[in-house]
């Protein structure tokens, strides 16, 4: 595993991250280090008192003021330690909570990019379980503090009592301190070994449960099965060596630790053979000798903190991926005139769109169409923003995107997918997603419109029906998605190969809709369907990346190349003849390929 400086980018927004998070529960952080430095001088407290008490009872003199002060250091003792335990809860809780919530925000804010480079399982793994080992952070550290307090404690107190107590015990501590070197660096290691292997069990079992449905089709369970687990001796190794790490600290720790109290005991013994010594003495010098080496809750600490800070790097990776960043250019009035100028864009390093140029004139529709793999959906996405070109320009009425307000740019565009994820409590919030304040007459005019108000009437409450509650077929589901693109309105309207899960008949009377008295604006269509195209203003003809060319559907039906692009598809149907009525053959595109519904 190769070293990481302090000018790895991960490493420095890690620790960005961990001192914003530890200044959000700053009081709290300081209570718990309060908390655990007091239990800490209490510790440190009770032998002495223990060893005055010992001696006033050997001496028949009176003890009951040192015997009532031992007792009240223990009462304190489990206050104390009562307190660190509800602070030290509470701490861990709102640092993983705030970590979550920065994180969540700005995977969002970086929108499709942040899963096309990390996957989306593996996301999950570093916002839930990652963010969770990162959050106890701040109390490790505080923990930390206080472990290292009872050390050093005990070695001035040894001083304390006797100079020669204190020199026989700094003997060892180079050992001890090598050694704690080494369980640092070595758990660090391990841990981050360990969470990268987990990252990528999360990240394949996410791609399995999307794809259930074909993998039960293609009856690959149990191959799929052995894909997803196939990181899982990576795991076991990581695993296994940070048990071997402590193991070994823990069993040199018993090797060393007792060899040094026995000879602080043996030094005390020959200083009481020589009166320089009280037995109570004996007894506190032989206590302190116990926290002097306490080493085992060191190794633990260390363990712990060395796991939250390779925690907390996994989460800076994700944050060196960049936001999305918005202009404050104010949107003219227009007609949703949209423009592509030589734009080029980069997908896992190869060149999808090179060099497009594009002119939608404000008010109609086109279509987009082309073989798989040409680019329509990133020139969809491109055309709203849901993803940056890697050169040239996107314009929606002379504004370049990028220069557009946040606001501006969302109200503008409406987009509906090939697989919409409705989000909200329930079907009316789902439609009305986005909006300021969707009126109820908004949503089931949007609905009517997208034939979806019938369906949902039948809902157990309509439109108050839980998502969740609301079974409902793929093209139910692509109406609904339709019903929120209406709803939201705009200037310029996406759809995404949006109309494909939808029947014939269904899909003609929604593009009658949508071509006639539908929404206004430009409209943008990612078309498979020749009887989509057919019903478009214009069709851009994408072919290897450039605009093969831009004309009426009946125009480039003459190319055999053009009338190709569908015959290959999943409907081959698109003579400028056809009526639209032949069955509709049914969407067999793998379901491992998810369509990312995402307005940023």
């Amino acid at each position: 595993m190769t070293s990481r400086g302090d000018d790895d980018p991960a490493t420095g927004h890690a620790r960005t991250l961990l001192r914003t998070a530890t200044g959000h529960s700053g009081s709290r952080c300081v209570a718990l280090c309060l908390v655990s430095i007091a239990a800490t001088g209490g510790e440190l407290l009770l032998p002495a008192a223990l060893g005055r008490a010992l001696d006033l009872v050997l001496a028949q003199a009176p003890a009951t003021r040192w015997v009532l002060c031992c007792a009240g250091l223990v009462l304190l003792l489990g206050l104390l330690d009562a307190a660190q335990t509800v602070l030290t809860g509470t701490v861990d809780a709102r640092t993983t909570a705030w970590l979550r919530r920065r994180l969540t925000g700005h995977v969002l804010g970086v929108g499709p990019r942040a899963a096309d480079r990390f996957g989306s399982g593996d996301l999950v793994a570093r916002l839930v379980g990652n963010a969770a080992e990162a959050g106890t952070t701040p109390a490790a550290r505080a923990a930390l503090l206080a472990a290292l307090a009872g050390p050093v404690g005990g070695v001035v107190a040894l001083a304390v009592i006797d100079w020669w107590l204190a020199a026989v015990f700094l003997v060892g501590a180079p050992v001890l301190a090598l050694l704690l070197r080494a369980v640092s660096r070595d758990t660090s290691e391990s841990a981050a070994r360990y969470q990268q292997a987990q990252g990528r069990i999360a990240a394949a079992l996410a791609e399995a449960v999307e794809g259930v449905r074909t993998v039960r089709a293609a009856g690959t369970e149990r191959r799929e099965t052995a894909r997803v687990l196939r990181p899982l001796p990576d795991l076991s190794r990581a695993g296994h060596r940070m048990w071997r790490v402590q193991g070994r600290a823990a069993a040199r720790a018993v090797a060393v630790a007792p060899l040094l109290q026995l000879a602080v005991v043996a030094v005390a013994g020959v200083l009481v053979s020589r009166d320089r010594l009280s037995v109570g003495e004996v007894l506190a010098a032989s206590r302190y000798a116990v926290l002097a080496t306490g080493v085992g809750v060191l190794v633990g600490r260390l363990a712990g903190l060395a796991r939250a800070r390779a925690a907390a790097r996994r989460l800076g990776e994700v944050e060196t991926e960049p936001a999305t960043t918005y202009g404050a250019r104010g949107l003219p009035e227009g007609p949703g005139r949209l423009e592509l100028r030589g734009v080029t864009a980069r997908r896992g390093g190869r060149t999808v769109l090179d060099g497009v140029d594009l002119d939608v004139p404000g008010g109609t529709t086109l279509a987009v169409v082309g073989r798989s793999g040409s680019g329509k959906s990133l020139l969809a996405a491109l055309a709203g923003r849901l993803a940056d070109p890697d050169g040239g320009e996107v314009l929606l009425d002379g504004v370049p995107l990028r220069e557009l307000p946040h606001d501006d740019l969302r109200g503008a565009v409406g987009y509906a997918f090939a697989r919409p994820v409705l989000l909200g409590g329930t079907v009316e919030q789902a439609i009305g997603l986005g909006l300021p304040s969707p009126s109820p007459g908004r949503i089931r005019e949007a609905a009517r419109r997208a034939l979806a108000d019938d369906f949902v009437r039948r809902l157990p409450d309509e439109y108050g029906t839980a998502v969740a509650d609301a079974p409902r077929s793929g093209g139910e589901s692509q109406r609904l998605g339709l019903a929120r693109a209406f709803a939201h309105g705009g200037r310029l309207l996406i759809l995404d190969d949006a109309l494909s899960s939808l029947d014939t008949v269904t899909e003609r009377h929604i593009t009658d809709a949508l071509f006639g008295d539908g929404p206004g604006g430009t409209r943008l269509l990612v078309a498979h369907r020749g009887a989509t195209a057919a019903c478009a203003d214009a069709v851009a003809w994408l072919d290897d990346g450039r605009v093969r060319a831009v004309g009426r559907h009946e125009e480039l039906w003459r190319l055999a190349e053009y009338r190709a692009v569908f015959a290959e598809g999943p409907d081959a149907v698109g003579s400028p003849a056809d009526d639209g009525g032949s069955p509709p053959v049914p969407d067999t595109r793998d379901g491992m390929e998810k369509e990312r519904d995402v307005t940023a």
